[in-house]
């Protein structure tokens, strides 16, 4: 898998041919209901033009004029010649070299909710926008997909190292399309895997928009506490910096797949949320305020040692575990006192995971236990103590170390 400079799988984008001939063969006609496709047409710019009420409709592409070439849609299978009709659209649409004609099949193939951004870049030089732009409104766009995943799993203000892993895990099934010149951007999240993701997103926009305006009219941040239910947290505030900086202003619209509808309790249509330069010096304060207010936790932690070190051949020492069990992030460092120390080292030496129990503390999120109270080794059956002797014993340094490390205790 290809990762991202931070680490982490890097967002997959739904390939785009130059040649519109090498697009993948279009949806079965029979597996397509002509409402759907009507309303994917409508929500991607094409206007109706005429056509049997009743019967059929005549479809015409964005652009002046609605000019390109037009589609005749049954309005149902009612029309003997129905599945021709759809068969004879679907085959125009996958011609097409519109952005627009490619996003209304993925939307029949794949029903997804779709998730857009718009950003008002400055303009270059015959109308183009900065390199950087695209860049920016990708990365912006998959932070504020990614603090809404962690949102699915928690709500918290700061979720640092938490529930990171199967959040971005969460983001594999959605597909995006072309940025326009870094001014437009759209995710496509299936209905199947991923409404709860778009749910959560939806929910969040509208929270932090609504904060951030009883920031400016009131002057006062309690908003941004409520806000947290509903997905806003330290992570999104900064994903919606990110997007806003460097533009006039910024828009972003969730559309409800028309196949599944509108889940309960959001608006269809939903109005696109505007954030503009203006609204910046409030996002920053929410996210500092989050990140500075966030409590550190109380946990009791499985894990595995994988590191130890210290400066000397006695007193305390720093030990990283592999989390088991205990908190939602994949590793954490602790400080140790000789004898815990010790009892750590004698465990990964016979291929046994500890317990520790103490404070997952927020600074340097959430990967530092502080106010250990204890360390005890925990007991494994032999197949599992083989798994984890395998996984653990990486390199000969690192046993060389550990058995420097423990030696003559």
């Amino acid at each position: 898998m290809t990762l991202s400079p931070t680490g982490e799988p890097l967002w997959p984008v739904r390939p785009r041919p130059a040649d519109p001939t090498a697009w993948p063969d279009p949806p079965d006609p029979a597996r397509v209901d002509p409402a759907v496709l009507g309303a994917l047409l409508r929500r991607h710019g094409w206007q109706r033009r005429g056509g049997a009420r009743g019967r059929y409709g005549r479809w015409t592409p964005p652009g002046p004029g609605g000019s390109g070439t037009s589609l005749l849609v049954p309005e149902s299978r009612a029309l003997p010649d129905s599945d021709d009709l759809l068969g004879e659209a679907l085959h125009a649409l996958a011609r097409s070299g519109s952005p627009a004609a490619r996003d209304i099949l993925v939307g029949l193939a794949v029903p997804s909710d779709e998730i857009r951004w718009w950003r008002d870049v400055p303009v270059g030089p015959a109308g183009a926008a900065p390199w950087v732009a695209e860049d920016q409104l990708r990365g912006a766009a998959r932070q504020m997909l990614l603090a809404a995943a962690l949102a699915t799993h928690a709500r918290a203000g700061y979720h640092g190292a938490r529930h990171r892993r199967p959040a971005a895990e969460s983001l594999e099934s959605v597909l995006a399309g072309a940025a326009s010149g870094g001014r437009r951007l759209t995710a496509f999240v299936p209905v199947a895997t991923g409404r709860p993701l778009a749910v959560r997103f939806h929910q969040a926009l509208h929270a932090a928009r609504e904060a951030v305006d009883y920031r400016r009219a009131t002057g006062g941040m309690d908003a941004f506490d409520g806000a947290v239910e509903a997905g806003v947290s330290h992570e999104f505030t900064k994903a919606l910096v990110a997007l806003v900086r460097g533009t006039e202003g910024a828009r972003i619209a969730v559309a409800w797949a028309p196949a599944a509808g509108a889940p309960e309790g959001c608006a269809t249509p939903a109005e696109p949320v505007e954030f503009s330069p203006g609204d910046l010096p409030v996002l920053r304060d929410a996210a500092a305020r989050y990140l500075s207010e966030e409590p550190s936790v109380s946990v009791s932690v499985t894990g595995t040692v994988v590191r130890m070190r210290r400066s000397g051949t006695g007193g305390t020492g720093a030990v990283r575990l592999h989390v088991l069990a205990g908190a939602e992030v994949p590793r954490v460092r602790v400080t140790l006192d000789e004898e815990a120390y010790r009892i750590a080292g004698h465990a990964h030496l016979v291929g046994l995971p500890v317990r520790v129990d103490g404070r997952l503390e927020s600074r340097g999120g959430f990967r530092r236990l502080t106010g250990v109270s204890k360390v005890v080794p925990v007991q494994v059956d032999d197949a599992e103590r083989d798994r984890l002797m395998k996984s653990l014993q990486e390199t000969a340094e690192i046993t060389a170390f550990f058995e420097g490390a423990c030696g003559g205790e």
